[in-house]
């Protein structure tokens, strides 16, 4: 057999790979026959090499190539990597039955790829791609892992734990077990606990300081920002997560002429429902042209202050209030 594992989302192509060398019987022996090649060096006697060597006291040998294919698929590849490729193809269906060869690849790889062609008309050949997860996909996914740890969460919260954690698989996977265990599988997942247990969630009161930005309520965005410095948040990581909030509003706006729900404009973007859908509430007390200027205003404070001339508290603190009084 030979697989292609091939995509962004390294963490479940990961997770396919290690259940893939579980199946190769004895850990200790199955280690002992396991290869790892790097494929933007490997040559092919090399490969061939490898594939080709009986295992030793087992029946099977794994041998993991990464990177090789996107190497081979590149449009101005040598005649050495256009031999090797020929060759590649050839050699596949031929295979050793003791051999299980494995191509992992960080991007996704086109359909007209002969190698992701090979595997998907021949029965020795698999094929998997491993697309990032974002939105719905990475809600649902999320609210399996709870259950597979035993635990409840409902779609929302879901929701919300994604927004602070940005989408990171393997953040993710330590924050489930970590608020799986302190709820002790007794109880569904709230918001109450994310927002103990999960770093990220003081992030939440940015949310709300842009919220407040969004509605105009200068005061209350300037309160909040207050609160933020003293607790120990960078002056600029702030301005930049205010810069990327009105960059959103900017695309929400402009996409809701087009897609009239959040969750089609969260598609487009690539981005979690969750937020999408209070961002859209947001853009509403703005004009594309006031928001614009909004962003402008931002660019300018940035630079200001890292040309030295505004001290960062200050600077923003001057541009949330200025923010309320755009026309």
């Amino acid at each position: 057999m030979f697989y292609v594992f091939h995509g962004d989302d390294d963490f479940t192509r990961g997770e396919e790979l290690s259940r893939l060398a579980s199946r190769m019987g004895d850990p200790q022996m199955a280690d002992l026959n396991t290869t790892r090649l790097d494929g933007q060096t490997v040559a092919w006697d090399e490969l061939l090499y490898h594939c080709s060597t009986i295992p030793f006291l087992a029946e099977r040998r794994l041998v993991i190539v990464t990177g090789l294919l996107t190497r081979l698929a590149h449009r101005n590849r040598s005649a050495e990597d256009t031999s090797f490729l020929e060759n590649l193809v050839e050699y596949l269906p031929d295979l050793p039955p003791t051999t299980r060869l494995v191509f992992v690849e960080d991007r996704q790889l086109a359909g007209k790829h002969p190698v992701i062609t090979l595997a998907r008309s021949e029965d020795e050949g698999y094929e998997k791609p491993f697309p990032k997860l974002t939105g719905t996909a990475l809600t649902q996914w999320v609210q399996q892992r709870v259950r597979q740890k035993g635990g409840e969460i409902d779609g929302r919260t879901a929701q919300m734990l994604c927004t602070y954690v940005e989408g990171d698989l393997h953040q993710l996977r330590q924050e489930i077990e970590k608020l799986t265990a302190y709820t002790d599988r007794e109880r569904a997942i709230t918001e109450a606990d994310i927002q103990l247990l999960t770093p990220q969630a003081r992030h939440a009161n940015i949310f709300n300081m842009v919220d407040a930005l969004g509605r105009r309520d200068g005061k209350t965005a300037s309160q909040i920002y207050h609160d933020l410095v003293a607790t120990g948040s960078h002056p600029l990581a702030l301005l930049s997560m205010i810069t990327r909030q009105f960059r959103l509003m900017i695309q929400v706006k402009e996409l809701a002429a087009k897609y009239h729900t959040h969750q089609a404009i969260a598609r487009e973007l690539g981005q979690n429902p969750y937020p999408i859908r209070k961002i859209l509430s947001q853009s509403t007390n703005y004009t594309i042209a006031q928001l614009h200027t909004v962003y402008h205003k931002l660019l300018d404070t940035d630079v200001a202050i890292k040309m030295g001339r505004l001290e960062p508290i200050l600077a923003i603190d001057m541009l949330i209030a200025g923010l309320g009084r755009i026309h």
